[in-house]
């Protein structure tokens, strides 16, 4: 009697969640942006010396508010910081990778797409914790930014850089879809950021520029980020400051949220995995 060998059973593999794959992706993009010294040098650098800079030259004071200037330049380039590392640094790095192929053959492994996605953003995350944290150290020790006391400010600080990065992020990643090489993405996703900080009371306050001016940055995140950090840094004081003589939190965060969905739609209407050309 022939006895037939029954083929074993193939061992089920259990593959990672997206939310480890997304980690572990995170941790990558983390240890590939750290290994290029001269851009970690430069994205930590750079809001730090203009805070410097801006603090040195404008060093008067709002007397009828008892605020100085380096206080609000010091509230306004940590927003600027924020949407920096968020839009402008995931939009590019994004636009980089697309057009050398590597988004390409990521979107042919079995990795969930989702996961790279949360790598990003948990990666921008890092390091925009980072930036702020030197940035506040900065402007602590040298500019007399008084840190909030309240448990409410630190909140609000909370649920505006979140919803900031959130915005930015998902704003960047539909954005990294507009140049055409990866040597054009930073001209191209640079510029109408500095527009934008020009315009959203970064640089120039608000009552120095022309309302027409005022009506285009009050359409995008800049000008909201700004404002909702004025108002857990300068408080109840600063708000004198403001156009409408109110921090206006709950439009700060419609907008921001209003953002986050328009961002979404972006993302999943124009973002490509493919280079320029390659169908």
């Amino acid at each position: 009697m022939t006895v037939t060998a029954r083929p074993r059973a193939a061992a089920t593999v259990k593959l990672p969640s997206t939310a480890r794959i997304g980690l572990s992706r995170a941790g990558y993009e983390l240890k590939v942006f750290f290994r290029e010294k001269e851009h970690v040098v430069f994205t930590f650098a750079f809001p730090i010396v203009l805070l410097v800079l801006f603090g040195s030259i404008f060093a008067g004071s709002y007397d009828d508010v008892g605020i100085t200037v380096s206080q609000v330049y010091a509230a306004a380039l940590i927003s600027a910081g924020v949407l920096s590392v968020s839009f402008q640094n995931l939009g590019i790095s994004v636009a980089v990778e697309r057009e050398e192929g590597a988004l390409k053959r990521l979107a042919g492994t079995p990795m969930p797409k989702s996961a790279y996605f949360l790598g990003k953003i948990l990666s921008v995350l890092v390091i925009a914790a980072i930036e702020v944290a030197l940035l506040l150290a900065v402007a602590v020790l040298m500019y007399d930014l008084e840190l909030p006391s309240e448990v409410s400010s630190w909140l609000t600080f909370s649920w505006v850089l979140v919803l900031g990065l959130a915005a930015g992020s998902l704003l960047g990643l539909a954005a990294s879809s507009i140049p055409k090489s990866a040597r054009s993405s930073a001209a191209v996703i640079t510029l109408p950021f500095v527009v934008l900080q020009f315009i959203s009371g970064i640089y120039i306050p608000f009552t120095e520029l022309p309302p027409w001016l005022i009506n285009i940055a009050s359409v995008f995140p800049l000008r909201w980020v700004a404002q909702g950090f004025r108002s857990v840094f300068l408080g109840d004081t600063g708000v004198a400051l403001e156009l409408a003589k109110s921090y206006e939190l709950g439009k700060v965060a419609l907008v921001l949220g209003a953002w986050i969905a328009g961002g979404l739609v972006l993302c999943l209407m124009t973002f490509r995995w493919k280079p320029h050309g390659d169908g």
